[in-house]
């Protein structure tokens, strides 16, 4: 069996980027290299698994130990691999063997070939080569070795054979994986092809149908048929398994699995690869956080890694609040829409300032890791909006930055919760001024909700102090604008006149009165710097009675971030109220 020669076998590659590598690598490395890279590819080809599909980038650098630039969208499934990685490893060795320099005599170094080769065990089990190449992830180890000025790879019959005694399920199943002919191709096809088209089944359903007609594995069937719809697209069997799918098919998919439909079954539904369906999924989620506002009060901590337990842990007196929370009961005389108000207690200050901060890095944190998903920013463009780049799309980041932002969600709905009690005392006051006191308490819900997330912890205040200035303001400002709208649409009912109060005044005092808030305004604005009297003019709509500006929109226009268009407002209007109360100035 050893002196048997060995019949060179053509190189036909699968998928054309490996073909392209492999010819690179025989033409431009060095001998040790290509040596090198036989080895750490017949390493890889150990680790491939059939159904997964492997970036093209990462192949590469595992083969070269170089990650290229090129092919960033591109993956190579798992079965292509398994079939094209063995050629490379033929082709470099070739090459290296062609290169070698001869020996000091003039002769090869020989050694005689005592062992089977890889035909020889193909023709005594019936299998293919690339069963043989499998079987190396089960302990099946061969020995390479120079013969006739040739590389060889020879295994031992004795360990072949132990081989098969103890792996007999798997030898069975590789005499199934032997080469079809031409014709054999093409009647698989033919049948697949009849049976996609009566049937409308998937191409899994349809292998494993055919797989039982004609004796063959569904791996072979499967394999032929998404070859032949690769390097046939005007005829595929399967179409839409070479189309990327849509975003509007991404974003259906994204719903479908919240609702709880597997992966599997939403590859059958699209007609794509699990490993397909997986990447759009991991994308869409990707895009949904690109759209979340992550704005925060940051601080210079946050970037401090030995804080980050601080930051995270739990609230001070955290088993005495839960002992409160364990006894709290809502008062008799409170309506059940208000008793689950009175299930969580009232916040200390500490507690408060600790729950703030947590929430506030978490958003930080989030935002932070957030970054590696998009694309660098163009240094002319600093403010423009974030864009993702899909080749730092990855699952792993996506899923810190979710459970970041459910942990800073849940913060978040604590805080809420132990204020809520607040905005029922306020809205009572006013409830008298409204003829519908839940939708009283409905609006001041939504103004909690913005002075939790624009609290800024780091002054000091306790939090409910800020939050009942936002809520007075807020029924200060809903409630005659509610009552308006109503009164608007009331029609005979003459005692409305009698109720309501005389509030119509000279129009050419108002007009004076407007004026000379207005030249009052205009002389504190003088004593501001032109940036910031520009930037107060742009953000209260000064600016020949035009619309009041974003903050994005103002640092657009100067060329600065939002935040330090924000800290720049905050210090002018500081300035500005300093000087109207120094001069006595009503401006309201």
């Amino acid at each position: 069996m050893g002196g048997k020669t060995r019949k060179k076998v053509g190189l036909t590659f699968v998928h054309p980027g490996l073909k392209q590598l492999s010819d690179q690598l025989v033409r431009f490395s060095p001998v040790f290299r290509k040596v090198e890279q036989v080895e750490r590819t017949n390493e890889l080809l150990a680790q491939i698994q059939p159904d997964k599909s492997y970036p093209y980038q990462f192949i590469c650098y595992r083969i070269t130990l170089y990650r290229p630039d090129c092919y960033p969208h591109m993956f190579i499934e798992g079965k292509d691999l398994l079939h094209d990685l063995p050629l490379m490893m033929e082709a470099l060795n070739g090459a290296v063997i062609e290169e070698s320099e001869p020996a000091e005599n003039g002769q090869d170094q020989e050694a005689e070939v005592q062992g089977w080769t890889i035909e020889d065990i193909c023709a005594r089990l019936g299998v293919c080569s690339k069963t043989i190449q499998r079987w190396k992830k089960l302990g099946l180890a061969g020995q390479t070795i120079v013969a006739k000025g040739r590389r060889r790879l020879i295994y031992d019959p004795q360990e072949v054979e132990q081989f098969v005694k103890d792996h007999p399920q798997e030898v069975e199943r590789g005499t199934r994986f032997t080469q079809t002919t031409d014709a054999e191709r093409d009647a698989l096809l033919r049948r697949a092809r009849r049976m996609a088209q009566v049937n409308g089944a998937s191409i899994t359903e349809i292998s494993r149908r055919i797989a039982l007609r004609t004796g063959r594995s569904v791996e072979t069937v499967r394999a032929l048929i998404k070859r032949h719809d690769r390097l046939n697209p005007e005829t595929a069997l399967f179409p839409k398994r070479n189309r990327p799918l849509t975003r509007q098919e991404k974003q259906l998919a994204l719903e479908m699995h919240r609702r709880g439909t597997t992966v599997e079954i939403l590859a059958k539904h699209f007609q794509r690869t699990r490993s397909m369906m997986r990447r759009a999924l991991v994308e869409m989620r990707a895009q949904r956080l690109l759209g979340l506002n992550l704005d925060c009060i940051a601080n210079a901590d946050f970037d401090k890694a030995s804080l980050a337990p601080q930051f995270v842990g739990s609230m001070p007196e955290l088993e005495l609040f839960e002992t409160k929370r364990a006894q709290m009961k809502a008062p008799r005389d409170v309506p059940p829409e208000l008793a689950p108000l009175y299930t969580v207690p009232l916040l200390t200050k500490d507690q408060e300032q600790h729950l703030f901060r947590k929430m506030n890095y978490l958003k930080y944190q989030a935002a932070k890791l957030r970054l590696k998903l998009c694309k660098k920013p163009d240094p002319e463009t600093p403010e423009a909006p974030l864009e993702l780049d899909p080749a730092k799309i990855k699952a792993q980041i996506v899923e810190e930055i979710e459970a970041l932002l459910s942990e800073m969600t849940k913060v978040k709905e604590l805080l809420i919760a132990a204020n809520m009690r607040l905005v029922v005392n306020i809205a009572k006051r006013h409830s008298s001024m409204s003829d519908n006191f839940f939708e009283l308490l409905s609006d001041g819900n939504m103004s909690l909700i913005r002075a939790v997330e624009k609290f800024d912890y780091s002054r000091g205040f306790k939090f409910s102090t800020y939050a009942s200035w936002a809520l007075m303001k807020n029924f200060a400002r809903s409630i005659p604008d509610d009552r308006n709208r109503r009164e608007r649409y009331v029609t005979g009912q003459d005692e409305l006149l009698d109720l309501s109060a005389d509030i119509r005044s000279d129009e050419q005092e108002i007009l004076s009165r407007q004026r000379s808030q207005a030249e009052s305004i205009q002389k504190l604005l003088k004593h501001l710097d032109p940036r910031e009297r520009q930037i107060v003019t742009l953000r209260a709509g000064l600016e020949n009675q035009a619309r009041a500006l974003t903050l994005e929109e103002i640092g657009q226009r100067f060329g600065i971030t939002k935040e330090r268009v924000r800290q720049l407002h905050a210090r002018s209007m500081k300035k500005l109220r300093c000087l109207a109360e120094s001069q006595h100035l009503d401006l309201v």
